[in-house]
């Protein structure tokens, strides 16, 4: 989001700094909101409805309509906060993680267990250059 964020050299990165708290103000309030029950089941009843009461990017909207979880966190969602959203969805954190993975929760399971992504190729964009 920023240049010459040195964390922005590591692919797969969004650091949640000032400028995506900044820009994902309202995308969060709109995640919090589902920790009340009433509110969940007026999403769920009408998720249009309910997302127009957040004055959402359209890009924003764009990930939350079609759960798109990395687009959420490149669009300055709060990781913590968006599983509030999961959850409404019935997801859990671990299905999100392997969404934005791009693999199946039970792919994402075992990759953790076999401990991790490799380090080849992840650890620098400028490597590859």
């Amino acid at each position: 989001m920023t240049k010459d964020d040195p964390f922005d050299d590591i692919p797969g990165t969004y650091l949640f700094n000032q400028e995506r708290c900044r820009v994902g103000f309202h995308l969060n309030m709109f995640f919090m909101s589902l920790l009340k029950d009433e509110n969940r089941k007026a999403f769920l009843a009408d998720e249009k409805k309910y997302l127009d009461k957040y004055p959402l990017s359209p890009e924003q909207r764009r990930a939350v309509e079609q759960r798109d979880w990395l687009g959420m966190i490149k669009h300055g969602g709060n990781i913590y906060y968006m599983s509030k959203y999961g959850a409404t969805l019935g997801h859990s954190f671990q299905f999100m993680a392997g969404a934005m993975s791009g693999v199946s929760q039970e792919e994402y399971a075992a990759m953790m267990l076999k401990g991790g992504r490799s380090l080849e190729g992840n650890r620098s964009k400028s490597e590859h250059n």
